[in-house]
């Protein structure tokens, strides 16, 4: 395993100026949903919101648009064509890339779905921009599994796979990669150059220098949508200029953090991935006084 620093202090997500604009934020292009996971890029889109990004806008296959715009009025969205599953069709790829043009970071993934149209979809984002991506769920699926030594991109990119993900992309098994969590982070991240957060019971972020072990987070998290919403948030300190990794460790501490303090509220049974969009006020207000 590659020599690497354990870091355990979280970076500074510098104060707000009094005369700041949304402009001065960050724009987040959210990449997601389907017909049948359009909450998925809702959720997407509200972490990224919530996280603090100045304007996010949320592309979506046509079949979802309404239902997209109306959970997430704080957003804008942007219909593109669409398969008749439901997805985002191949030919979406232009206007994607058009969109992406107006876009300081994209969060690409959440609930797109399977097949070829959105493989082409997310390798020809990933290939053909030079943005920061954070990349999850059903987009890590979709370039599955890595060639060894192959050079994802030479742009930004921050992976947040569950272990199970993490297995598919490093042609492994999940076992395996439970067994060996820290080695596996270290090794995937300095092979491929990008940031690998590795989700789960402590999760870790690693760029294959540098490994940081998150401890905040419980069992009621591990309900569908919170990984969307780990996504967008993500996303959202890479828009207001934190580098990939440091976003990725303020990320996922304040996602479990988020997730903490709903589960005081409600327990760990009744945890949603709303609970943490709304409890991240009160993260960030936390992290901030220490």
């Amino acid at each position: 395993m590659p020599d690497f620093e354990r870091i355990n202090d979280l970076p500074i997500l510098p104060p707000r100026a009094r005369d700041a604009h949304k402009g001065d934020f960050g724009r987040v292009l959210v990449v997601a949903g389907s017909l049948g996971m359009s909450g998925a890029a809702v959720l997407c889109g509200s972490a990224a919101l919530r996280g603090g990004a100045g304007l996010v806008q949320i592309a979506v296959p046509d079949t979802v648009q309404p239902v997209v715009a109306s959970g997430q009025i704080c957003a804008t969205t942007a219909a593109l064509p669409a398969t008749e599953s439901g997805q985002f069709a191949a030919h979406a790829l232009p206007d994607l890339l058009n969109l992406a043009k107006r876009a300081d970071v994209l969060a690409i993934g959440p609930g797109l779905g399977a097949g070829q149209s959105i493989s082409h979809v997310v390798r020809g984002l990933l290939e053909q921009t030079e943005l920061p991506v954070a990349l999850d769920a059903d987009g890590l699926n979709a370039i599955a599994p890595l060639r060894p030594g192959e050079r994802l991109r030479d742009s930004p990119t921050v992976l947040t796979p569950h272990p199970g993900e993490f297995a598919r992309l490093a042609g492994t098994t999940t076992a395996d990669v439970q067994a060996n969590r820290e080695a596996c982070a270290v090794h995937f991240a300095a092979e491929f150059a990008v940031v690998l957060v590795l989700k789960g019971a402590g999760t870790l972020v690693a760029d294959g220098r540098r490994l940081y072990l998150n401890r905040t987070g419980n069992p009621g998290m591990a309900t569908g949508g919170t990984g969307d919403v780990l996504t967008g948030l993500i996303a959202a300190l890479i828009a207001q200029g934190l580098l990939p990794f440091d976003a990725a460790c303020l990320g996922t501490y304040l996602h479990g953090l988020a997730g903490d303090l709903a589960c005081d509220q409600l327990g760990e049974e009744a945890l949603l991935a709303t609970d943490l969009l709304a409890n991240l006020p009160a993260a960030f207000a936390k992290y901030r006084t220490g």
